[in-house]
């Protein structure tokens, strides 16, 4: 027997953008949206009957609409306004929303910032996705895209060697990554933008202020410190992919390196996964 397992469908890289033309100076807001509904959508699969199904162009419009009433605040409390929204077909018995934004920030002009004119910020990218069924409702948010690097304070040692081992052991190493940080809320209720900014201060002061071992073991300290640190957090998860930097040889040059000058790589490149959460029970 053949059967159709689970499935769902929606509309992605709904690029919105909208802004707050405030008396006191204007405020862009720039995000990427993507909605997904799971339910009762079978018929349209098996019998091409789509009675049941919401048009994709119908949750590109709401976005947009939307956006007007509801993108003054957070992106959680935008997500969620629109995963509430589409629980309301019946037919529909999750919906998921993932809004990525953009920051932009005004250019100072004279030592102010300008009213009217902005520059895009390249200091991560802030991601929220919203999980709402009838029953619940799940909050998780984060940054990616956030570029970091320790110029010391950074090692990999220890490590196993065999015949196709070359890479030499250090004490001291430069250690350059680029950030995701996705963690879940434990209430769908608060202060999503105090709390976002607080954990992505601690993020930044752990990983300037801790000796590393390995990428591994810092990803567990930081997350470890943000779980410590805010009680609305249930866990974190991390990827830190190692972009290598090489010290450059000068000798041929006459020329001695000592911890100067490097050459850049990011393919290939290591890539360290890991979830961090609460025991249970804790």
């Amino acid at each position: 027997m053949i059967e159709l397992g689970r499935n769902r469908y929606g509309k992605a890289q709904i690029h919105v953008v909208r802004v707050a033309r405030d008396p006191g100076g204007h405020r862009v807001r720039d995000a990427i949206v993507a909605i997904a509904l799971e339910g009762d959508f079978a018929a349209a699969h098996t019998d091409g009957d789509n009675t049941l199904v919401v048009a994709t162009d119908t949750m590109k419009n709401t976005a947009f609409a939307f956006a007007r009433d509801h993108l003054d605040g957070s992106i959680e409390a935008y997500g969620r306004a629109l995963a509430e929204h589409f629980l309301e077909f019946e037919q529909v018995d999750r919906a998921t929303v993932n809004v990525r934004e953009h920051r932009w920030q005004p250019i100072a002009v004279g030592g102010r910032p300008a009213r009217d004119a902005f520059v895009r910020g390249g200091a991560g990218t802030r991601i929220a996705t919203v999980a709402a069924t009838r029953s619940a409702t799940t909050v998780e948010a984060g940054i990616e895209d956030l570029v970091a690097m320790k110029t010391t304070r950074s090692a990999f040692k220890g490590f196993p060697r065999d015949r196709y081992t070359t890479l030499a052991e250090t004490d001291d190493r430069l250690m350059a990554t680029k950030i995701t940080a996705i963690w879940r809320y434990g209430s769908p209720d608060l202060d999503f933008d105090s709390t976002f900014e607080a954990v992505r201060r601690t993020l930044l002061e752990v990983f300037a202020d801790h000796d590393s071992p390995s990428v591994q073991t810092s990803i567990w300290i930081m997350a470890r410190a943000i779980l410590e640190g805010h009680e609305a957090l249930d866990e974190v998860r991390m990827v830190l992919p190692n972009l290598h930097h090489w010290l450059v040889d000068l000798a041929p040059f006459g020329m001695t390196n000592d911890g100067e000058v490097y050459i850049s790589t990011t393919e290939p490149h290591g890539l360290i996964e890991a979830t961090v959460r609460r025991s249970e029970g804790a």
